[in-house]
């Protein structure tokens, strides 16, 4: 029987950024995606330039975060900020009760782990922060293939 290597090794170095969902943010998108498939997780370095805002948003699946440099306030679905520099981990729950926001204080790097590579299930909804009402635009669900889903019947 023959076995034949499925490692990946990609360099960062060599990769395109491209323009995230928030003004101020690129992604280079290290597996989980057509160049490099995974089965199950999404990984993106995600840069972000001092003073961009990620405002308070929720994905229908686990998000994980790893703070590689830089700055940034976090703030969760009641408002408590957290202090958020090179070394600090944040996990957010799947649902509304995970929702998170960034307020960037200086550039910043983090390693964007996605428990998913389900283009539906990407989705960023958008939280509003008086009402708690969550939303998506039309166009970013369009983007994400969430215009109609599959009938399990």
């Amino acid at each position: 029987m023959e076995v034949k290597s499925t490692l990946k090794v990609t360099n960062e170095s060599s990769l395109k950024a491209q323009t995230g969902v928030t003004d101020g943010q690129t992604l280079k998108r290290l597996v989980g995606h057509a160049e490099v498939p995974t089965d199950r997780v999404r990984v993106a370095l995600a840069t972000y330039e001092a003073g961009t805002l990620e405002p308070l948003h929720w994905h229908p699946i686990e998000a994980f975060y790893y703070v590689i440099s830089g700055h940034a306030t976090v703030r969760d679905f009641e408002g408590k900020e957290y202090d958020a520099g090179p070394g600090t981990a944040i996990y957010a729950p799947p649902g509304i009760a995970g929702a998170h926001e960034w307020e960037v204080k200086e550039s910043l790097q983090l390693l964007s782990v996605r428990a998913s590579t389900e283009s539906v299930r990407k989705m960023q909804f958008t939280v509003d922060k008086i009402t708690k009402r969550s939303y998506i635009e039309l166009e970013e669900l369009a983007a994400r293939g969430g215009l109609s889903f599959k009938s399990h019947y």
